[in-house]
């Protein structure tokens, strides 16, 4: 017991000793082995199983460092934040994420449910799979936890006295450099540009000052709006998926900020997943059903979630004036509007800059990454600079194709 009263960085055999001696979950006579599993940025991520039985959990650990790059010191209170989060994500949004067993302030670690009958979708994607219920499922997580954290359902006092609780300056720093700042400005010079495509992003992401300028405005939002409490890191890389379900996970990064920074995170991802599959799969029929779903699967993420939106406000609504006429279609178009923002930043950010996606650098010909690139950069340049226009999941589709022609194959 004395040995989990300090902190320190556990090992898979320290994990195991752990769950033995700190939960109650396995037969006393349990055989257990235990992997590390995780590959992200930030943690360090555990799966313990019973071979005798079908019994199995995670453990997450934070360290205090980025695994990404030593840069970044991050607070190791961000597990504290991802345990308070899923237990009131999962109290708003019921089965949309993994259950919760144990928080530990000392050991900074986490333990939930093990979620290995699903996959990562950002993965699933490209394999190529297809997810039929995910636009209906995210929409309705993002809803719930968006519109009910936010001032027009949650008591004002409550509101800010949980805001308080959430929120790390290390981790608000890290999206304020890596999403906001760097693409556009490689002041620390930690940008990765695919080298064929690097005088392209000079000449048309450094050198655009009406880009640079609507980033800006973009960036002082993001830093001043405590609208809802937003997940703060919601891409493909943070959802399990299985065909029947889907389940968010680490939201470590969860700070009360503009709706749209989620709801333009999902957006992204799933463009990401297009450009992937545009070029990838060679046969034209199997592409073309393919990204047929995916462009039908950003429609319904934004139409489902405008649709449920408007609908929960009327059921949960309790701030008076909210209620005046045109508000709530007014409010919706700013979110919708961020939403086009932060889904510009997001297509930027995984391309220019040191935290990069899959669905890109996994791309083996040269060229065909390059197209891939560029339809994705131009495609942000349009939502960024014009984000006022895109309100409907056809808006949100538009410049995605227009850049598909404008760069053929």
């Amino acid at each position: 017991m004395a040995k989990y009263d300090q902190y320190f960085l556990m090992k898979p055999e320290d994990v195991i000793e752990y769950v033995k001696d700190q939960l109650d979950v396995f037969d006393p006579d349990a055989d257990l082995e235990c992997k590390e599993i995780g590959d992200g940025n930030l943690n360090y991520v555990f799966r313990v199983w019973d071979r005798k039985s079908s019994k199995s959990l995670i453990v997450k650990q934070s360290g205090n460092t980025a695994r990404i790059s030593d840069e970044f010191k991050v607070s190791i209170d961000r597990n504290r934040i991802e345990t308070e989060a899923l237990i009131l994500e999962g109290r708003l949004a019921p089965g949309l994420v993994p259950k919760v067993y144990k928080y530990d302030p000392v050991m900074n670690c986490c333990v939930m449910e093990d979620l290995s009958d699903h996959q990562i979708m950002r993965g699933a994607l490209i394999k190529h799979e297809k997810f039929p219920l995910f636009a209906d499922h995210i929409t309705t997580f993002m809803v719930n936890t968006l519109l009910l954290t936010s001032d027009v359902v949650m008591d004002h006092k409550e509101k800010k006295d949980l805001a308080r609780r959430f929120g790390v300056p290390d981790l608000c720093e890290i999206t304020e450099d890596l999403v906001y700042t760097e693409p556009f400005n490689d002041y620390k010079g930690r940008n990765r540009v695919f080298p064929p495509n690097l005088e392209w992003v000079k000449q048309n992401i450094y050198a655009d000052r009406e880009l640079l300028f609507e980033v800006s405005k973009l960036k002082f939002d993001f830093m001043t709006r405590a609208q809802a409490l937003i997940h703060g890191d919601l891409h493909t890389g943070s959802i399990f998926v299985r065909p029947d379900s889907t389940k968010v996970i680490d939201p470590e990064f969860a700070y009360f900020g503009p709706m749209g920074y989620d709801t333009g995170n999902v957006v992204a991802n799933l463009l990401f997943a297009w450009a992937n599959a545009d070029a990838t799969i060679a046969d034209e029929a199997e592409r073309a059903d393919y990204t047929g779903w995916l462009e039908k699967t950003v429609i319904d993420v934004v139409d489902l979630f405008r649709a449920k939106f408007l609908r929960a406000w009327d059921e949960h609504i309790t701030e008076i004036l909210a209620r005046t006429p045109g508000f709530k279609e007014w409010y919706l178009e700013t979110v919708m509007e961020d939403t086009a923002g932060v889904a510009g930043l997001e297509l930027c950010r995984r391309i220019i800059g040191l935290a990069q996606v899959k669905d890109i650098t996994s791309i083996a010909d040269p060229d065909k990454r390059v197209r891939a690139e560029r339809v994705c950069l131009t495609t942000a340049k349009e939502y960024i600079k014009n984000r006022r226009r895109f309100q409907t999941g056809a808006d949100y589709v538009a410049p995605f194709k227009r850049a598909l022609e404008e760069y053929p194959r």
